[in-house]
């Protein structure tokens, strides 16, 4: 008889007149043991879903920053994507962190917050420096011949020159990222070089620092300042979608090329993940061909380099003291 199973009537009189014994007891017995059995079930399916979800929590994440050259907002937009990809093609999950500024993108790096970054030249080699067997892998096809414009307000009467425009001492200026490289960095490098002279010598007003290079052009189109420096694909990309009139922030000076941007990674990967890590993640980088990722950069394409490239710019920011 089942658990459900009603006595008949007669038989249920014999029970209350108590010429035949309940079979009840017995009834909630195996019923309590049915219970018992399907909690035993439960207990054992939640123990396996369990496991499963630690196991999944624990699994290694890959997270990722970059300097905040442009807008946040916009970055994590593009660097999203570029997680998402790296992720279906590395088989392990991927994260974009925003970085607040610069310096808090080396810091991360340094305390094993992240373990990839895409730095400019400078971060980069600051990063390296803090983090022995750090490695910069990958770069832009540009980024071995990168420079910056010196840009200025229409109403300075400067106009573009081939030479250094040390009319612009007079003008306030600014650069943008204290910690950039072609914001700040190889402007002050070049200034220094061409006219003996640190920017706070050189300028007559004391330089500002406008904290990326959107807002560069931002404050010199305003006129509230006159003169800036800036990373030339910034200023190119604003120009080229309508955002800046070039006919009044104008270009004054394209400066000499030097080594830029790069995406460095902490030795700590392939301990993280197998091996061949480092070169997995190097050969995945090299091989996107997708504009929309590659416009995260933006880049018309990502080269294979080393810490070697950056030597020469490593001894620009020995000299001017930024390591």
């Amino acid at each position: 008889m089942g658990c459900s199973e009603a006595p008949s009537g007669d038989r249920a009189m014999r029970i209350l007149q108590g010429t035949e014994v309940s079979t009840r007891p017995y009834l909630r017995e195996i019923c309590s043991l049915t219970d018992q059995v399907f909690l035993y079930f439960f207990c054992v399916v939640a123990l396996l879903v369990g496991c499963r979800n630690t196991e999944e929590l624990s699994a290694p994440v890959l997270r990722f920053s970059a300097i905040p050259d442009q807008s946040n907002t916009e970055l994590a937009e593009k660097f999203g994507v570029l997680a998402q990809h790296l992720s279906e093609v590395l088989g392990i999950q991927v994260k974009y962190v925003p970085s607040t500024d610069y310096k808090a993108s080396v810091e991360m790096f340094k305390n094993g917050d992240i373990h990839l970054a895409w730095f400019g030249g400078l971060t980069g080699v600051q990063a390296r420096h803090a983090v022995p067997g750090a490695l910069a892998i990958v770069q832009g096809k540009e980024d071995s011949n990168y420079y910056s414009y010196f840009i200025a307000h229409a109403d300075t009467g400067l106009h573009h020159a081939v030479g250094f425009p040390h009319d612009i001492a007079i003008f306030p200026f600014s650069f943008g990222s204290a910690s950039s490289t072609s914001g700040r960095l190889m402007p002050e490098y070049f200034i220094l070089r061409h006219t003996g002279k640190s920017p706070k010598e050189f300028f007559k007003f004391t330089p500002v620092f406008s904290g990326d290079h959107d807002t560069t052009v931002q404050l010199v189109e305003s006129g509230r300042v006159q003169v800036g420096a800036v990373n030339y694909k910034v200023y190119d990309k604003r120009v080229n979608s309508g955002k800046t009139d070039p006919n009044i922030c104008r270009i004054i000076w394209k400066t000499p090329v030097y080594s830029d941007y790069n995406f460095t990674v902490h030795p700590e990967l392939n301990d993280i993940f197998d091996p061949e890590f480092i070169d997995r993640l190097q050969a995945a980088l090299v091989a996107i061909k997708d504009p929309v990722i590659l416009d995260a950069f933006p880049r018309c394409g990502l080269i294979k380099t080393s810490n070697t490239e950056f030597e020469k710019l490593k001894k620009i920011v020995e000299e001017l003291g930024f390591l």
